[in-house]
């Protein structure tokens, strides 16, 4: 079996570092917007986790019920949060991602660290747990 080009494998690496830090830079200019209570909290924050501001409007707040003001805050911060890992994701590509196919879309390693032709764990199980709840 080929042994992997090492030198071809470390220049891939870095490319994808490279393009990683490209597309987190490109994340804090990206805003994205989360309401709750039917539009009367705004959140806007940055797709690199930055919360940028808040609008409420003077309606929603109801000195006898602080409670419900605070949860929709909270609803339109999370809701803000989500959205942004979610761009985080997409636009890294790492969301999800499984080391073991990151691996295999560098070449693969060979036999490195398990039987010969892969199989990983003695009886031919996956090496991984994600790699054996795929199996099920």
């Amino acid at each position: 079996m080929p042994q992997p080009n090492m030198q071809q494998m470390m220049k891939q690496v870095q490319k994808m570092q490279a393009d990683m830090m490209k597309a987190q830079e490109s994340l804090k200019e990206d805003k994205l917007e989360a309401s709750a209570g039917g539009g009367m909290i705004k959140v806007v924050i940055t797709g690199d986790l930055v919360l940028q501001s808040i609008e409420i409007d003077p309606d929603a707040v109801d000195p006898e019920d602080v409670e419900m003001l605070q949860d929709m805050v909270m609803a339109a911060i999370n809701e803000a949060l989500r959205q942004a890992m979610e761009l985080q994701a997409s636009s890294t590509g790492v969301g999800g991602m499984d080391p073991a196919s990151a691996l295999d879309a560098l070449g693969g390693l060979g036999s490195l660290g398990g039987a010969p032709g892969g199989g990983g764990l003695p009886g031919g199980a996956p090496p991984n747990r994600a790699a054996r709840r795929k199996q099920r």
